[in-house]
């Protein structure tokens, strides 16, 4: 009899005895035994079956055992049992343990694909049902289907009805117990189908059961650290799901397998599920570790917690208070450890009491299928349950009803439905974002939507408890309405004021404001009066980043001249590096993108320079050349090579060409008529004078013969006027 020489334990339920000697737990349980008593009195082996399943709580039950063993108890046996495990690594793991294999008593199987691949269209549960009519006309016995969730047993089941000959039952996690154990009873008259998640993979033998059809789907939970929330994705299922799955059929006779894919696509899947590690939320896991004492690197872990969502998970331990500043556990920690619940709801049924164990118990259950997304029609539900949520219902009230014994006293607070939320998602309180659609953003930094027809859809204030994890802008599946009075006194410490002074990229202009905030929720929004000068001089430099330096015509030339000297410091992307230090004492009174356009950044720019530095700028790349005449030809550093535009006549007696950066580059010379018009560009002036200047000399002279055209300009004065008239 069970409680006798077998005995179990599980949350809220034991049945064992003085004279059990074999006791079946929970992975769970094991853990409160080693934090308890980490010498695990009276307890000679500990064995994990079905590790290959890799659960979070059976690798940190491993990881808690082994060091137990290594410090404590030396004679502690541990066993890991599997199937399908790759018990190499496992046995290096537990410290070179010798592995024992069995083989069993299992029935052949015979396993069918299909011939040719699905489309990329094809319809999932249409296809799956016509493959379970094809292997129940082509064997005998019942059949076990395979199907990622409870959504896709019923649409399968709806496509079967009337196509077989059969006793259809579902079997799922969220089913009551006695429909479970209906799903899984021998067979009457008439064959069993039985169409299951993956609840039938493992320790589960249904009689009559000679038929799988492996849809090839699994679903699983995938927590995104950087939004705090986890979601539900359909992944294809790995070589080891596979055989596992395909073993059903051999349990109690021959069988055959049918699988939704080709033998050929068998190879692309993966040989190994992923560890529930690697991918879920690891708070309750960072929460066991502070209570041991223990980082992750301490334990010898199969696969070691990701670092960004352990940090995470830490993060949101700090927020509920179970980690003090510096990640130890604080008491507060320790009485989260002790409740049967994920550190969130632990936190709120520490606050409030055994009044919140209803809440408690809801949402750690599986969601009841009702209209909406407030808590008010789940929270009715319970009262009066309609006849088709009567097992989720009796299930949560059992587990409220263990979750008020377990409860401490709470603060003494009562606290609103509202409240209760906040308390344990503080990241997912939610302030509605201007316009008219439903939209919101989280105190975490997130964004969330809801349909405009929820009954929520008008509030300014929600805590969203369950969002589908949409990486962009979460869709809320569960809220609760709080008001801005609640959320002020039950996070007064948390709210802080911040005087905001930055660009406004959407206005182009400094905002100055005086904001009230809970984390990333702006409560409230005023205007910053007295702003001070250099608060609003560092927000119009990042409008400058944003719109770029503006520009003169001499602020661009001497930019020129710089760059050609080749001082250091003056490119694009310098400049706006290290604008703090040379443009931010030039920006006061600049405020809006108009003041940014009319900036003259030239006196910014000249005192950048060293004296030495204006000294070499003004020697090697001077602003202007001097004529001989004594004017100033401005000197045009976009070009290549720079150069001027003279008038030619200027020029007259110049013998040699002229030159900048110390003679290294020879200025390219545009020569000008009389009247300002191009005549002649030249980088060797010696050459043209003798050379090209004859023919220049002739063409001039009959348009300009009023002006002088010597036959020797290296002779001639310099002019610019024209020959005396004659008397």
């Amino acid at each position: 009899p069970v409680g006798e020489t077998v005995g179990y334990r599980i949350r809220g339920e034991a049945k064992v005895s003085k004279q059990t000697v074999i006791e079946v737990v929970t992975d769970g349980v094991l853990t409160r035994w080693l934090q308890s008593d980490p010498e695990l009195p009276g307890i000679g082996a500990v064995i994990f079956d079905e590790f290959h399943e890799r659960s979070l709580t059976s690798d940190l039950g491993l990881a808690l055992a082994l060091e137990a063993r290594a410090a404590l108890r030396p004679d502690l046996v541990l066993i890991a049992m599997s199937a399908t495990l790759d018990a190499a690594p496992v046995a290096a793991l537990m410290g070179g343990a010798p592995v024992v294999t069995s083989d069993g008593r299992a029935f052949p199987v015979d396993t069918q694909w299909l011939d040719k691949p699905r489309g990329p269209k094809a319809d999932f549960a249409r296809d799956l049902a016509d493959l379970v009519c094809r292997a129940m006309d082509q064997a005998e016995g019942g059949c076990l289907v395979f199907l990622p969730g409870a959504g896709e047993i019923r649409k399968v089941a709806g496509l079967l009805d009337g196509r077989v000959d059969a006793d259809i039952q579902p079997l799922f996690g969220a089913m009551s117990l006695d429909a479970q154990r209906a799903a899984i009873a021998p067979g009457g008259v008439r064959r069993k189908l039985v169409l299951a998640t993956a609840i039938a993979e493992t320790s589960l033998t249904i009689p009559d059961i000679r038929i799988v059809v492996d849809g090839g789907r699994a679903r699983r939970a995938r927590y995104d650290p950087g939004s705090g929330m986890t979601r539900l994705v359909t992944e294809r299922v790995s070589r080891a799901e596979a055989e596992q799955r395909r073993g059903r059929a051999g349990r109690v006779a021959p069988g055959q397998c049918f699988r939704l894919w080709t033998k050929g696509e068998e190879g692309a899947l993966p040989q190994d599920p992923p560890p529930e590690i690697a991918s879920a939320d690891l708070a309750g896991l960072a929460l066991e570790l502070a209570a041991w004492g223990a980082a992750p690197a301490d334990l010898a872990f199969l696969t070691p917690p990701p670092e960004g969502a352990f940090a995470e998970a830490c993060s949101l331990l700090s927020a509920l208070g179970a980690l003090d500043g510096l990640g130890k556990i604080t008491a507060h920690g320790r009485a989260l450890a002790r409740l049967p619940l994920h550190p969130r709801l632990g936190h709120m049924l520490a606050r409030a009491g055994s009044k919140g164990a209803d809440l408690a118990a809801l949402l750690s259950s599986a969601p009841l299928r009702v209209d909406g997304t407030g808590l008010a029609p789940r929270l009715a539900a319970l009262q009066s349950p309609p006849p088709a949520l009567k097992g989720p219902v009796f299930a949560i009230r059992s587990e409220a009803k263990r979750l008020s014994r377990a409860a401490p006293k709470g603060d003494g607070r009562s606290y609103s439905n509202g409240e209760m939320l906040a308390l344990a998602y503080p990241d997912r309180i939610a302030l509605r974002r201007d316009g008219d659609a439903p939209r919101w953003v989280l105190s975490g930094g997130k964004g969330a939507k809801m349909d405009a027809a929820d009954p929520l859809a008008g509030m300014r204030l929600l805590v969203a408890a369950d969002l589908d994890g949409d990486a962009r802008e979460a869709k809320i599946r569960l809220a609760e309405a709080i008001s801005e009075a609640e959320l002020r006194e039950l996070f007064a410490d948390q709210i802080v004021q911040r005087r905001v002074c930055e660009w406004d990229k959407r206005n182009r202009r400094v905002s100055a404001r005086v904001q009230e905030c809970l984390g990333a929720l702006v409560l409230s929004d005023q205007v910053w009066q007295d702003v001070d000068k250099d608060s609003v001089a560092r927000a119009a430099l990042d409008g400058v980043r944003e719109l770029g330096l503006p520009s003169t015509k001499a602020s661009d030339l001497f930019l020129a001249r710089v760059r050609a000297v080749g001082i250091d410091g003056f490119s694009d992307a310098q400049l706006m590096e290290d604008a703090e230090d040379w443009l931010l004492p030039y920006l006061e009174g600049v405020r809006t993108r108009g003041d940014i356009a009319g900036f003259n950044p030239l006196p910014a720019l000249q005192a950048r320079l060293t004296w030495d530095d204006q000294q070499k700028l003004d020697r090697d790349a001077p602003a202007h050349f001097v004529t001989p005449l004594g004017n100033k030809a401005a000197i045009d550093y976009d070009s290549d090579p720079p150069g001027i535009s003279v008038r030619l006549q200027e020029l007259f007696g110049l013998r040699a060409h002229p030159s900048i950066l110390g003679g290294r580059v020879a200025l390219k010379l545009t020569l000008l008529s009389p009247r300002r018009l191009p005549i002649a560009v030249t980088s060797d002036l010696p050459g043209f004078w003798a050379g090209s200047y004859a023919d220049v000399r002739k063409d001039m002279r009959g348009q300009y013969p009023k002006h002088p055209w010597p036959e020797d300009p290296r002779e001639a004065d310099p002019t610019l006027r024209a020959k005396p008239r004659k008397r």
